[in-house]
């Protein structure tokens, strides 16, 4: 059990029959009134953001996220198969629990799988990734001083934003969280 008193940014409970993760707090202790918990918490399943107040001797029972470290082997339509280092077992997760920064991921890359219970509901990409650019316009000389950006497409298909001296063929890092170029590699 967590009580709201002792709530922090990243704790996971459950509250009406659904799982979820506080992703910001604050303890408020008006003038005048009782102190309460001002929170804005996100639904782990359904992914949706609410804001909620709490008395800070509410309670809810934790909720265990488990995560662990798997390898993306391939896809075969919706499904994208899995492998447990350990047991070297292929466990298929279907697009719709995939988030849109899956884009990153190539085959071979190690991914973090979320589940609660037994199900899966989200695969988190590693946050940096070094990635190929496949398809850019060329660059002209005397460009490089200014900050515009244009389009580049990456070997996974994904479209990102980059410096205008970026070439096809350059390896470069995305920030996976953002989908942003971070530098050359």
């Amino acid at each position: 059990m967590v009580s709201a008193g002792d709530f922090r940014n990243g704790v996971t409970f459950e509250m009406d029959s659904a799982v979820w993760q506080i992703v910001e707090f604050q303890h408020v202790k008006p003038g005048k009134g009782a102190a309460f918990v001002r929170t804005k918490l996100k639904n782990v399943i359904a992914g949706g953001v609410v804001e909620k107040t709490f008395s800070p001797t509410d309670k809810y029972p934790t909720a265990y996220i488990e995560r662990k470290e798997m390898e993306y082997s391939y896809n075969d339509g919706d499904l994208y198969y899995f492998m447990d280092p350990e047991s070297y077992e292929m466990i298929p997760i279907g697009q719709a629990d995939l988030d849109d920064n899956f884009k990153f991921v190539k085959e071979n890359m190690v991914c973090r799988i979320l589940s609660y219970k037994g199900k899966v509901f989200g695969v988190e990409p590693p946050t940096f990734v070094t990635l190929q650019v496949t398809e850019t316009e060329p660059g002209f000389k005397g460009d490089t001083a200014t900050n515009t950006l244009k389009p580049a497409t990456l070997e996974t298909g994904a479209v990102v934003r980059v410096p205008l001296f970026i070439d096809e063929g350059e390896m470069i890092n995305i920030d996976t969280r953002t989908g942003e170029y971070m530098s050359r590699a």
